[in-house]
């Protein structure tokens, strides 16, 4: 399992040779104008507080597509495991097709459809005793027994991992009850009701909030007139514009302090969820469900040293390359990224898990962090002490939490209307 130690001088070198050069920068420029006219008693994170609180989310550059990928609430789940996958993205909002045309957007769209509600809600109704799960055939229903049994509560083994083979994953998604099943049918996964939307007048500041404290992955924008999603904002294209601002007076007074310096890692080793790479990639999976969290990392016989990441996002590949485990007795955390990067590099498709994993210390800058992060396309950066063992873990979401704080009772009514799942919800 390669892993790849961080950088430190060519990606900030790049950086700043380019000329200005993009949407992120100029916004990034901007930015600047209004922090050389903050009062000079201000503090750094009061005066970044106060610049972004000036910005409009209207200024945010728009997607690369400049389109917003919906699903259908018709949709069958292999149909929107396609979209998402095809399209490169782990989250779509779902649009009610029985919705009339002038519908406001809290009744246009159902909510936010996931790979991860995908596979979760696929697992906990499609046991043997289910209605649904009799049309799905008898090699499913086999299958499913032992898989979901092993997706309760209690801790998988290594004699768990030949519950996840091939075949089952085979069996579903070439069923009937996986094919037939529509978006709508699942919509108890969402995790909100629709979602939580910015619209164009919210400032940046309430946008970085929602992607760090209130730990959204991505933030629709809707535009009342038409009652639809103007844009979708994600951590990834925060972290990007923050990229482009290297060089900027504001982003190098923040962006130069070691991690140490301000607070990252800000979970330590012992609490953070792990796997060993012999046990089932089940495990790894179910844990991200119990915890809540994006992705795990993979440590190797030692329990100490990170040989490899499995997040949210590779769902996909149980759900659309089964086929890939047919050489696999069982599909242990090590045998899932060995037959992934396989497959990737077999297709020549791009993916951070090809590249294995990367790797920081405490003595690394967040600027470097964040180059590192924005070129690498990835979501976090595991921190390791010199004998490579693994220290913590630093997320998107941490870095856009040092860039700014919530003043006392900023959010006041904001929240009022769009209601969270119950915390026992499955997903």
């Amino acid at each position: 399992m390669a892993t790849v130690h961080m950088m430190r001088e060519s990606p900030v070198e790049e950086t700043l040779d380019r000329s200005p050069r993009s949407p992120e920068a100029k916004l990034g420029m901007k930015v600047e104008d209004l922090w050389d006219v903050q009062e000079p008693q201000l503090s750094p994170t009061e005066k970044l507080n106060a610049c972004f609180e000036s910005i409009p989310v209207s200024a945010f550059p728009s997607a690369n597509s400049s389109q917003v990928v919906e699903i259908k609430s018709d949709t069958s789940l292999a149909e929107a495991v396609k979209i998402l996958a095809d399209n490169k993205i782990l989250s779509a909002p779902v649009v009610d097709v029985d919705a009339p045309a002038d519908a406001s957007w809290m009744d246009r769209y159902l909510g936010v459809v996931e790979f991860a509600g995908i596979a979760v809600w696929i697992l906990h109704q499609s046991e043997p005793s289910s209605p649904r799960s009799q049309r799905s055939g008898a090699s499913l229903a086999v299958a499913v027994n032992g898989l979901t049994n092993a997706a309760g509560l209690g801790t998988l083994g290594p004699e768990d991992a030949s519950a996840t083979s091939g075949n089952f994953f085979e069996a579903l998604t070439s069923s009937e009850f996986y094919k037939s099943t529509k978006v709508r049918d699942i919509s108890g996964s969402f995790r909100w009701a629709p979602f939580l939307a910015l619209q164009r007048s919210n400032s940046f500041l309430t946008m970085l909030l929602l992607l760090s404290k209130y730990k959204m992955k991505s933030v629709p924008v809707v535009d009342l007139g038409d009652g639809k999603i103007d844009n979708i904002i994600t951590q990834s294209a925060v972290i990007h514009m923050l990229a482009e601002c290297a060089g900027l007076q504001w982003f190098e007074s923040w962006g130069t302090k070691k991690l140490s310096e301000i607070g990252l890692p800000s979970m330590s080793a012992v609490h953070i969820c792990k796997v060993h790479e012999e046990e089932p990639v089940l495990q790894a999976f179910k844990l991200m469900r119990k915890k809540r969290i994006g992705a795990i990392p993979v440590v190797g016989s030692d329990g100490q040293k990170p040989v490899g990441n499995i997040s949210l996002r590779d769902v996909q590949f149980l759900l659309t390359a089964p086929e890939i485990y047919h050489d696999y007795r069982s599909i242990t955390a090590k045998n899932f990224l060995t037959a992934v990067r396989s497959y990737l590099k077999k297709h020549h498709e791009t993916s951070p898990m090809v590249n294995g994993l990367i790797t920081c210390t405490k003595d690394h800058t967040i600027k470097e962090l964040i180059l590192q992060l924005d070129s690498k396309k990835i979501h976090r950066v595991y921190v390791v002490d010199d004998a490579g063992n693994l220290e913590g873990v630093i997320t998107l979401r941490d870095i856009i939490s040092r860039l700014v704080h919530e003043p006392p009772g900023y959010f006041g009514d904001f929240f009022d209307g769009v209601l969270p799942l119950p915390q026992n919800s499955r997903v």
